[in-house]
């Protein structure tokens, strides 16, 4: 009987082992065939009217053409697993771009031909104009078919330098639900703060940074009435805020970093200040300074001294003109205020060093109406934005002995035009009551702005460039509406 199972075991043992070299032979890898529309041999593959780009050609080839393709573009990866590659052609296929990892892993490459297409040289090209400056490989010459600007150039000669594929834009980030008048940020405690002035609830409210939520968020406030502007000055490590109101009186505060609160340590002459509309601060040599416009028809604009104590009234600068905007800057590096009025022309006084006061020079002319004055510079140039509530706002340029006309920007109900930089961008930001707010940037060659983003805020009052956390934002507040915060974002256009 055992002798008789002995065949049967036998015969049970090779169909065993048939049907695991069977199996295993069923695993190994399946050689990709040489697709339809090409010519294959050991080393090259030829393809002609291929509708794209194949991903089963023979992965030791070292020479891949395509002539006379269908495609008009590649998409990522596409020669990934052709490794092995020499020589590359795509001539004569008519591509616009290519994708920018198209020569990835291709080490071995020796030859590209990319004659005979139509190239859009625009910042997706870019790094090609990059990579042709870099490779090893033989690159026979390419041209442009557009941008206008660039047809018929030559790509293997242009430098990135030649492309501007670096924009800007400010998107919405964050919005605070009240309206505001003026807004001013601070270091202090060796963090950035931000104060803004609500006029309908009369508060100073305080905003920090949380670095755990990223965003911002209110940790106090000072209780006022009618409060139009809250000025935050900080004097040997200690803050102090001004705060200017249309009723009750202005009165400066001082933060308890002990009680871990505001508290009131001076009123400000009601007799001066009846309606104080814009505060600015400064420093002279070692000396600290805010001034005061007053926009009613008995105030005075008003200049005050830090003693040690306190703020002492330094110098009246303009009885019953109305101001309503008060600016600081330096021009030639000698101090000078320029104060905005209802009721005449903008007036430039300078800083007199015999006397320690400011000196009525000149006004500046053809710019009746201005509501306010802001200034900013390009390297070593100073400028100034003028706004008017109707007509045209202007920027203007100093030219040694007077500001001259630069530019003109149409304005519908503007009572803010505020130039700004961030990182190195320039720009100015001139609010309307009564349509959208038009951001400008500042273009070096033309060395004026131009219309760059509309924004939708109602009544903007006044803008401020906040940068904390590698992050930059601009707030944005509204006489009207919601205060907004938006986020300053960088866009590489080649990336």
């Amino acid at each position: 009987m055992g002798n008789a199972s002995r065949p049967f075991r036998r015969i049970a043992y090779f169909l065993c082992l048939l049907s695991v070299l069977l199996l295993t032979e069923g695993k190994k890898p399946v050689k990709p065939k040489c697709p339809a529309w090409c010519t294959c041999t050991k080393d090259n593959a030829l393809c002609e009217n291929a509708r794209s780009i194949p991903r089963s050609v023979p992965p030791d080839v070292i020479s891949l053409s395509f002539v006379r393709s269908a495609f008009t573009k590649i998409p990522e990866g596409s020669f990934l697993l052709t490794p092995s590659l020499q020589l590359l052609s795509l001539a004569n296929n008519n591509l616009q771009s290519l994708p920018k990892d198209i020569f990835k892993g291709l080490d071995s490459l020796t030859n590209v031909d990319l004659r005979g297409n139509a190239f859009n040289c625009d910042c997706k090209l870019k790094w090609l104009v990059e990579w042709l400056g870099s490779t090893n490989a033989t690159v026979e010459d390419i041209y442009c078919e557009s941008p206008p600007e660039y047809k018929k150039r030559k790509i293997n000669s242009l430098s990135p330098k030649e492309f501007d594929c670096i924009i800007t834009e400010f998107e919405v980030y964050q919005s605070l639900p009240y309206q505001s008048l003026s807004v001013d940020t601070f270091s202090y405690m060796n963090d950035e703060h931000v104060v803004i002035a609500q006029p309908f609830t009369g508060k100073c409210i305080f905003l920090e940074w949380d670095h755990v939520e990223v965003m911002f968020r209110n940790y106090d406030n000072i209780t006022g009435t009618s409060t139009v502007v809250c000025k935050p000055i900080v004097i040997e490590s200690q803050l102090y805020v001004i705060v200017a109101q249309l009723f009750g009186g202005s009165h400066i505060y001082k933060r308890d970093i002990f009680a871990n609160k505001f508290i009131k340590i001076q009123d400000i002459e009601i007799l001066k200040i009846r309606k104080p509309n814009d505060i600015e601060t400064f420093r002279i040599a070692e000396d600290w300074y805010f001034v005061v416009a007053d926009s009613s028809k008995a105030g005075f604009t008003t200049v005050y001294k830090w003693n040690g104590n306190g703020f002492y009234s330094h110098q009246s600068l303009h009885a019953w003109y109305r101001d309503t905007d008060v600016e600081y800057l330096e021009i030639s590096g000698k101090p000078h205020l320029i104060l905005s009025s209802s009721s005449q022309r903008p007036v430039i006084y300078q800083w007199n060093k015999g006397t320690n006061e400011f000196v009525k020079r000149f006004d500046i002319q053809d710019m009746e109406d201005a509501y306010a004055v802001k200034h900013f510079k390009v390297k070593e140039d100073v400028y100034i934005c003028l706004t008017r509530f109707i007509g045209d706002s202007k920027v203007m340029k100093w030219g040694g002995s007077a500001f001259l006309d630069l530019q003109r920007m149409p304005s519908r109900g503007s009572m803010v035009f505020q130039p700004l930089q961030i990182s190195n961008y320039q720009y100015a930001i001139l609010g309307s009551d009564y349509s959208f707010t038009q951001v400008y940037y500042w273009d070096a060659e033309k060395a004026k702005f131009v219309k760059f983003q509309e924004l939708n805020i109602q009544a903007p009052r006044s803008f401020i460039h906040v940068s904390i956390d590698k992050r930059d934002f601009l707030f944005a507040s509204s006489f009207k509406g919601t205060t907004l915060i938006y986020k300053h974002v960088i866009v590489d256009l080649s990336a």
